[in-house]
Order: structure tokens, then C-alpha cells, then sequence
């Protein structure tokens, strides 16, 4: 039964219990937003360690080119044939590329964002606004399982004639249309059609996340009062929702180009391999690059915002006061989500734009960096005289700040036009972009599993294993990425299929310094040892399913935020009262309060009618 509170928003009356579902409909075919949020994370870390892997291989070609990648090399050998793997294990170049595109590809559409936005937004946005359920359960579980077809249809990919795709995680046109021409379907084929359900995926989650957010608060949960969590992803959600469907519309066109020989993309006098391509011709590359950059660099945002909102839950619950400039917090976010709409041509500097188109695209990537910055700073002014409780997900949180930071700085470059002509497409942007995802989200979205794991599967994880991954995920982070801006101011190309030994310099020819290129050795073996530093969280992720030590209360954190008010694990409807919020979501260390800490759903006291700087609708 439905009602509307008092101040207009949808309300949902406690639903009667129901008959417990089999096993199909409660863990595959679930309505229920906690198990899909749990599908998704279960499936998006799987994705994860699959990117990882990817890299692995890669990066022994480029630190031991032509040599056989030990154990791994004679197992691609029989899965994938002489073509791409030699007997001895040397993968070739077509494979390497396929490799290359499908690790970022992976990462990005199959890894972060389903774990930062479909896991974490399904299972704990809901609780945190005090809704049942999400506004549209059944969309909510078509989402998922589009997701999952789409993974499926990648991973295929791998075992047609000729590969998976080799054109980057961008596909850029022509190159996505004429590699293996010869081929149909293609590699190609399937990352377009893969991607068309990822998109249809992220668009159905994307409408649903603001409908719930909308409609479902809880009695008295303002805009004002809303958890920065929620506020990250309800932006996450518009950016999906708006910046996806000109990169599906493209991916159409592209695929039938490369089916339909149409020329959307593809010029007249196209010439490969000596030959003139013979198409209708008339397109035009630069059109892909505009419909996918479109997309892709709110996509950053939808990668690190949810992330941040992460960051903000977790430093705020252990440092026990309210967060500063929640407000200004707020705003900043909501001026991130606009600005991404209008900075994506910084990516296509060297396309030949004119100066004054680049000098407005200079001037916008330079602003968005404003409220980035706002909401750093705002984190860790918030640490200023604060309390702190140093545990795993505090110490992935705080490793977060300095990470993201010096992504945020060295992006800086890359946003003037005269100092990327330089850095464009070297090892410099390939570490940019990684401090801001790698130990940037990916270390948000570890502090988030740590934290949440105890309202999940009500067990906590093992404390020293936790300080274990932590400590040396950050050491070997470090190791694998910062040796990489020496070899981008350098020049080194990030697609050298050999690590630059080709361009290598040697008497009278100028080239790279032999010093640059043998710094792939040491990055390779940081890349190696980052991969065997996830095994403490992997084990302490499964183990403590069913060993780790039990919850004691539905609060193990002290939290204030409405999800630490349900039962532990969070039954069907979530909460067994109707919830009422009475006050903001950080109103931590209160004076004359008994307790360093004030649930949202805590009626005013009399005595308690201001509390300095907290949080005030």
C-alpha cells in the first residue's frame, strides 16, 4: 500500500510477510535490491581480477619482449591457437593489442562502474534514503542481467576466428572497421553489440536510481539531509543517463559500417595497405571520436564521484565529527556533473582543432578541476582535529586523498593544448588516468567493501589482513604508476606492443634513452607483485563469509546514516519501522549528547536544539 507524507515525497507502508522464494527467483532472477547489489559486486570483482590479468600478460611482453610468458604462455597457446600464441609462448602483436583493449574495456565497463555505481548504489543507496526496495524492482533486475550478457558477449569474443577486438577501448574509426575486414563476424562485432548492452544496461539503472531517489525518501529526509553518498550517485545517474546514449547511437552506426559497408564514419580515398578502401565514403573519424568522448569523459566522473561519495561515509563515520562543507560539497558535485558535458574535446587537441575552439576547451577542463578541488580540500579539513579511528576502511580512505590528488595535478597538463601536443598517447596520460581510478576509486570502492561487508553478510573481516592489503596495495600501486611519467615526459607511445626497444636510441639516431625503456623491468615486476597483494583480501573476503567474527549490533561502526538502522543482514523491505529522519546525515560528537554519535532517525531532544556547525536541512 502506497501513502504520501506530509512533504510530498512517496512513502511505502511496511509490506506483510511473504512466502521465502526458491533459490532461481531469490539469487538469479531477484527483484530485490540488496542480492542484485550483491550480483553485481560478486560479478564486477570477477571482471576486475580478469582486467588485472590481462595486464599481467601485457606487461611481461613489454618488459621481456619476444620472450614466452612463463605457465601462462602454453595454456593461451591451446586456447587461442598458433596465430596469436607461438608454441613457445610469445604472444603475438594482434594479441597484444586485443589484450590491451579489452583490459581497458573491462576496467571500465565491466569493473568499476558496475562495482561503484550498480553494487554499491543498489545495495546501500536505498537503506541510506530509507526506501523498501528500488522504485522499479523488475528494470532493477533487467539491468543486471544486460550487464551480465554483455560481460559474456566479451569475453566470447576471445575464442572467434581472429580475437577479440584490437581497436582500444575507444574503437576509433576506420581502425575499428577495417581490422579484420576479412572476418565476419568479428572481434569488432561482438564489443559493439557487448557494448549496445551495457549501455541499455546503465540507462535502465540510471533512470531507476533517480525515480528512487525522487520518490522513495523516507518522512523528512530533505535534499539537505541526504547522505553525500546518495548526492554522488544521483549525479553518477544523470551522467549515465544523458552522456550514454550518443555512444549507443554511435555504436549502431559503427556496426553497420563495418556489417553494412556504410561510410558513417569512413572517408572517401580511405587507403589500407596500398589499397583504396572501396566504400561509399563521406564520413568522417573525427565524428566518432566527438560521440565517444561525449561519453567518455563524464564516464571519468561516473568512475571517481561514487568513489568520493565512498570516501566521504567512511571519514566521516571515523573521525567522529561532521563532515566540513557539506554544503559547499553538495554544490561542488552538481557543478562536476554540468562542467563534464563540456570538456570532453580536450582529448582531441591533436585532431587540428583551431585555437579558439581549443582555448574554450582549455578554459572548461581548468574550471571543473574548482570543485574537485572543493571537495578535496573539504575531506581534509575534516580530519583537522578529528578523532580519528584508524581502521582498514579509514586507511583506504585517507590513502585515497593524496592519490587522487596527484591524478587531479598531473591532469593539468593535459588540459593545455601546447603541453599535450607533447604528452598525447605517452605512458604519462596512461599514469594520469590511472592514479585517479587505480589507487584513486578502486581504493574507495576496497574502503567501501570493508565497511559495508558487516551490514551485508553480518560478519566483519579480518582487521590485520586488511592493514596487510592495504599497506602493500599502496606501496606497489606507487611502484607500478609514477616510474610511468618519467617514460611519458620521455616520449615513450603507450601502445609500443615491445616497450619502445624499436624506437631505442643508438649511434646518431635520436631515440629512447635504453634507462626509460628498462624501467618497463621494474614496473612489470610492481604490476606482478600488486596482483599477489590481493590475495589477503580475496581469502579474508571469502573466509569471513562464514568465519569471520559476528556482528554484535546492527551498528558496528556507530554510524549515523539510516542503512546502520536496519536489521543485520537487512531483511526483504529493509526495515521492520517506518523510518523518519530528524536531522542531517554527520551529526557525530554532539555536545551534551550521551553518545558520540546521532542517528538520523533519532527524535530532537529538547535540550539539543542547535549543535553548532551540523548539518541543517
Amino acid at each position: 500500500m502506497k501513502t504520501f507524507t506530509d512533504n510530498g515525497l512517496l512513502s511505502q507502508t511496511l509490506a506483510p510477510r511473504h512466502e521465502e522464494p526458491g533459490f532461481w527467483r531469490k539469487y538469479i532472477f531477484s527483484t530485490d535490491h540488496k542480492v542484485i547489489g550483491v550480483q553485481y559486486g560478486i560479478t564486477s570483482l570477477m571482471f576486475l581480477f580478469l582486467g588485472l590479468c590481462l595486464m599481467s600478460v601485457m606487461r611481461w611482453q613489454l618488459a621481456y619482449p619476444g620472450h614466452g610468458v612463463p605457465i601462462i604462455g602454453p595454456i593461451l597457446y591451446h586456447l587461442l591457437g598458433e596465430s596469436m600464441v607461438s608454441k613457445a609462448g610469445v604472444i603475438s602483436p594482434d594479441l597484444y593489442n586485443a589484450f590491451g583493449a579489452m583490459h581497458g574495456t573491462i576496467m571500465v565497463f565491466l569493473a568499476v562502474v558496475p562495482l561503484a555505481f550498480g553494487a554499491f548504489g543498489n545495495f546501500v543507496m536505498p537503506l541510506q534514503i530509507g526506501a523498501p526496495d528500488m522504485a522499479f524492482p523488475r528494470l532493477n533486475m533487467v539491468s543486471y542481467q544486460l550487464y551480465f550478457v554483455g560481460g559474456i558477449l566479451m569475453l566470447a569474443s576471445f575464442f572467434i576466428p581472429g580475437g577479440a577486438a584490437k581497436s582500444g577501448w575507444t574503437s576509433y574509426s576506420p581502425l575499428a572497421t577495417i581490422a579484420d575486414m576479412n572476418l565476419r563476424p568479428n572481434g569488432q562485432t561482438f564489443w559493439i553489440i557487448a557494448m549496445v548492452f551495457l549501455i541499455s544496461s546503465s540507462l535502465l539503472g540510471s533512470v531507476n536510481f533517480i525515480t528512487t531517489i525522487i520518490q522513495l525518501r523516507a518522512k523528512g529526509l530533505s535534499w539537505m539531509r541526504l547522505p553525500f553518498f546518495v548526492w554522488a550517485q544521483l549525479v553518477t545517474a544523470f551522467l549515465l543517463l544523458l552522456a550514454f546514449p550518443p555512444l549507443e547511437a554511435a555504436a549502431v552506426l559503427q556496426l553497420m559500417d563495418n556489417l553494412l559497408r556504410t561510410s558513417f564514419f569512413l572517408p572517401t580515398g580511405l587507403v589500407v595497405s596500398g589499397q583504396v578502401l572501396h566504400v561509399s565514403g563521406g564520413g568522417s573519424p573525427l565524428l566518432w571520436q566527438h560521440l565517444f568522448w561525449f561519453l567518455a569523459h563524464p564516464e571519468v566522473y561516473v568512475l571517481i564521484l561514487p568513489g568520493m561519495g565512498i570516501v566521504t561515509e567512511v571519514l566521516a563515520n571515523n573521525t567522529r565529527k561532521p563532515i566540513w562543507g557539506y554544503r559547499s560539497m553538495v554544490y561542488s558535485v552538481m557543478t562536476i556533473g554540468f562542467l563534464s558535458f563540456i570538456v570532453w574535446a580536450h582529448h582531441m587537441y591533436l585532431t587540428g582543432m583551431g585555437v579558439r575552439i581549443a582555448t574554450f576547451f582549455q578554459t572548461t577542463t581548468m574550471m571543473i578541476s574548482i570543485p574537485s578541488v572543493i571537495i578535496l580540500t573539504a575531506l581534509l579539513i575534516s580530519l583537522w582535529g578529528a578523532s580519528i579511528r584508524i581502521n582498514t576502511p579509514m586507511l583506504f580512505a585517507l590513502g585515497f586523498l593524496p592519490m587522487f590528488g596527484i591524478g587531479g595535478l598531473t591532469g593539468l597538463p593535459l588540459g593545455f593544448n601546447a603541453s599535450d601536443i607533447h604528452l598525447h598517447d605517452t605512458y604519462y596520460v596512461i599514469a594520469h588516468f590511472h592514479y585517479i581510478v587505480a589507487p584513486g576509486t578502486i581504493f574507495a570502492l576496497f574502503a567501501g567493501i570493508y565497511y559495508w561487508y558487516p551490514k551485508i553478510t553480518g560478519r566483519m573481516m579480518n582487521e590485520f589482513w586488511g592493514k596487510v592489503h592495504f599497506t602493500l596495495s599502496f606501496v606497489f600501486m606507487n611502484l607500478t604508476f609514477m616510474p610511468m611519467f618519467i617514460q611519458g615526459m620521455a616520449g615513450m607511445s603507450r601502445r609500443m606492443y615491445d616497450g619502445g626497444a624499436t624506437y631505442q636510441a643508438s649511434d646518431g639516431v635520436v631515440g629512447l634513452s635504453p634507462d626509460t625503456i628498462h624501467l618497463n623491468v621494474g614496473i612489470s615486476h610492481a604490476v606482478w607483485l600488486l596482483g599477489l597483494s590481493q590475495l589477503p583480501f580475496i581469502i579474508n573476503f571469502f573466509w569471513s563469509i562464514n568465519r569471520g567474527g559476528k556482528v554484535t549490533s546492527d551498528n558496528p561502526w556507530d554510524a549515523t546514516t539510516l542503512e546502520w538502522q536496519t536489521p543485520t543482514p537487512p531483511p526483504h523491505g529493509n526495515f521492520d519501522k517506518p523510518m523518519e529522519v530528524f536531522r542531517g546525515p554527520y551529526e557525530y560528537s554532539v555536545p551534551g549528547q550521551s553518545r558520540d554519535f546521532t542517528p538520523q532517525n533519532e527524535p530532537e531532544q529538547p535540550a539539543s536544539a542547535t549543535h553548532g556547525n551540523t548539518v541543517r536541512s
